[in-house]
This record gives C-alpha cells, structure tokens and sequence, in this order.
C-alpha cells in the first residue's frame, strides 16, 4: 500500500491530488488546489512551498509525484513554472519524500491511454478509475493523474521484478 501525492505545478495554480494504492486498487484520498496571489514571484513560490508541506503533514504521503517541465513557447513561462516545481520539490524533499517526475506525455498515456489526450479526456478517466462523483478541476484531475501514472509506474515496476526470478521457461533471469 502506498500513499501517493501528486502535484500539477503552476505559478498561479498548482493542482494537487492524494490516492492510495493497494496493487491496481486506487482510493481518491483527496484533490484541490494552491492558489497564489497576485504579487512577486518570491511570495508566489513561497505559498506553493507552504501549501506543499501543509499538505504532506495532513495527508502523510509515503510517495511524491510531479509533472515535468515542457518546453512552452515563452521562455519567461517555462522558467516560471520550472520554479514553482522547485518549490513543490523542496517542499517534499524536506519532509523527506522520495520524487519522482513524470512528462505529460506519460501521465496522459497512463491515464487516458493516449499521450495526446486533451484535459477533459483527463478528467473524466480520472473520474471513472477513482469512481468519483463528479469530474475535478481541471489542475487537480492533472495532478490526480499524476499520482495515478506514478502509482501504474510503481505497479509495473513490481511485476516487472518479479519476473526477473524463477525458472528459465517464459521467465527472464
């Protein structure tokens, strides 16, 4: 069983999503958002930080996931959000959290099934596989499907060990 969060960062939104999973059973723990106020960067980083470690102290995560940086179109926004993702990751890091880093691409294709997928295909799958009643916010479905694409990840991770074993008929070594 492991307790995961999952974090969709933004300078202005950051998602976050919290599940448990228990081999391929996902439990939705969790979902919402970090809004930052208007204002300086320096306080806009230091209220994802906060909202990070306030929510590792409620919920108790074992496993921190976070989207990866993609290269925009406007350098000025890439190097935002990149810092606000470095603001989530310290916060983890200091409450001793191991991170691990998933491309859109990767949490589309593990949610959705395709990389392609727009954020109401996100949505509504990770509405269904979590059995919620209602489809989230936008940021915080992208962060639910963070914490379930890390959570596939950790699952294929495990089976792929455990055929690594036994005898030499079908089984690797």
């Amino acid at each position: 069983m492991a307790l995961i969060l999952g974090i969709d960062p933004g300078s202005r939104i950051t998602g976050y999503g919290v599940i448990r999973a228990q081999g391929r059973k996902l439990d939705y723990l969790g979902s919402g958002c970090i809004r930052t106020s208007e204002g300086e960067l320096a306080e806009k980083l230091r209220q994802i930080h906060d909202g990070v470690r306030e929510l590792i102290v409620q919920f108790q995560p074992e496993q921190f996931a976070i989207e990866r940086v993609f290269m925009a179109r406007n350098a000025d926004s890439a190097l935002k959000l990149g810092q606000a993702r470095g603001a989530a990751i310290v916060a983890a890091a200091c409450q001793g959290l191991p991170v691990a880093e998933y491309a859109a691409r990767e949490i589309k294709q593990a949610v959705v099934g395709t990389g392609a997928a727009d954020k109401t295909q996100v949505q509504a799958m990770v509405s269904h596989m979590l059995k919620l009643p209602a489809a989230p916010q936008a940021d915080a479905a992208d962060a639910l499907g963070v914490a379930i694409c890390h959570a596939h990840t950790q699952q294929s991770l495990i089976a792929m060990a455990g055929t690594t074993t036994g005898t030499r008929r079908g089984r690797w070594r």
